[in-house]
């Protein structure tokens, strides 16, 4: 119970009067001070008359007293400048390192915050909270989505960093690795990335005027170029066509050229998959965004508007794709470009935290500001969490909206983390 202890110490959710030390010394709170969650004490600068006295410094707290020796606290000297200790049991005297008897407050959780807080973690009903979401003032619930949104850009800002170090300091790499990860479109997503990852493209770049050399680059770097990743029903067929065995004959020229290893094909994902997801389709658009040279960083920062991202990533296939979506099997002839929905999501999970951690990168707040103007322009994702959300009453009209939605359920209701969300304090302080 020691993290609702927190909660209603920070929200002041406790009565403000009749509060007494373990001694009898009257207590007033005036400023729980700022929550630490790092290592040090639990609340900073709190400001609390303790016997008419001002006393600012840092509060701890604990279910218990003796906690305090436990956790080692009596012989860390950043813990001197405690100035109170409040528990949810004192069951003994504290003493800092320095030797200072610290006073110290029990606190007792209303009943009614209790009563809430256990509803919420017991409850069945997806999300608990949904019984205060329509009594929710739109300012609370606009405030809270915006630091939502906020936060899940700055969530995919570090991924974008990472990115970068990885690729050793070269934004242009990390942006070519984020986008193709986005046309895995999530279940392919990781095989991307490592596909990404494995792209020499400093090679590439002196075949790039070369279509189907960067297409042979591609497929065999993804180890799609290999006979037993055909269907050994299609393999006759694919060797009557000959386009698999010219791409292969290339990729292998290329290979030894430049000291090419494949990535491992069984990391790519077909099973309920469509059609238009392969890995072949979707590295054959890639590899057309390479020739047309709109993989570049700069590329994309120059997009001012949707419609010029929207043109910048339409990407096409060669003839032998569009009847095609795997080596031998012949389809129906078909453009194969990228849908609206598609682009939309790699508008969503590659150009806007693209932008915003470039943004930053730069100190360019323009970037940052056209990330998020991006998201408000764009309709919502329709999937089952904003279903969800909007059956309980929240409207979704915006990608800046479904986003913050989205991080509202994978970081928070998933984790049952109610306590550091606003919608949950509104539900554990009613009546």
């Amino acid at each position: 119970m020691e993290q609702l202890l927190h909660y209603t110490w920070k929200h002041k959710l406790f009565p403000m009067t009749s509060l007494l030390t373990t001694t009898g010394k009257r207590v007033e709170v005036i400023d729980p001070g700022l929550s630490n969650r790092n290592a040090g004490p639990d609340f900073f600068n709190a400001k609390v008359k303790i016997d008419g006295t001002l006393w600012i410094g840092n509060v701890e707290m604990h279910d218990k007293s003796t906690d305090w020796y436990q956790h080692g606290h009596d012989k860390d000297s950043r813990y001197d400048n405690v100035v109170l200790h409040v528990v949810g049991r004192a069951d003994g005297e504290v003493h800092t390192a320095a030797g200072r008897r610290l006073p110290q407050l029990v606190l007792e959780v209303p009943a009614v915050v209790v009563a809430n807080y256990q509803e919420l973690l017991k409850t069945d009903t997806y999300p608990p909270c949904y019984r205060v979401i329509p009594d929710l003032s739109v300012l609370v619930l606009h405030a809270w989505m915006s630091a939502l949104l906020t936060e899940r850009l700055e969530q995919r800002t570090e991924a974008v960093k990472q990115r970068v170090a990885a690729a050793n300091g070269s934004w242009e790499d990390a942006y070519f690795v984020t986008l193709a990860r986005s046309f895995g479109f999530g279940i392919n997503g990781d095989a991307f990335e490592t596909w990404a990852r494995s792209m020499p493209l400093q090679a590439v770049a002196h075949h790039r005027d070369d279509l189907f050399q960067v297409e042979a680059f591609f497929l065999g770097q993804a180890g799609l170029l290999e006979e037993d990743t055909i269907p050994e029903r299609y393999r006759e067929q694919a060797r009557t066509e000959g386009y698999f065995d010219r791409l292969q004959s290339e990729y292998r020229y290329l290979a030894h050229k430049f000291s090419l290893q494949p990535m491992d094909s069984r990391l790519w994902r077909f099973l309920r998959l469509r059609p238009q997801n392969f890995p072949h389709i979707r590295l054959a658009q890639l590899a057309h965004l390479y020739y047309q040279r709109k993989t570049g960083l700069a590329a994309l920062t120059d997009c001012m508007t949707i419609t010029e991202v929207q043109q910048l990533l339409c990407a096409k296939v060669t003839p032998y794709w569009q009847t095609h979506y795997t080596f031998g099997s012949a389809s129906d002839k078909q453009a194969k470009r990228l849908s609206a929905a598609s682009l939309n999501l790699l508008i969503i999970n590659t150009v806007v935290p693209m932008l915003f951690a470039y943004g930053r990168y730069r100190g360019d707040e323009e970037l940052c500001d056209r990330a998020f103007l991006f998201l408000e322009q764009m309709k919502a994702e329709n999937n089952h969490i904003t279903r969800m959300w909007s059956q309980c009453g929240i409207s979704v009209k915006t990608a800046a909206d479904s986003q913050a939605l989205i991080q509202l359920k994978n970081n928070y209701c998933n984790r049952r983390d109610c306590l550091r969300c606003r919608i949950g304090y509104e539900y554990l302080k009613r009546v």
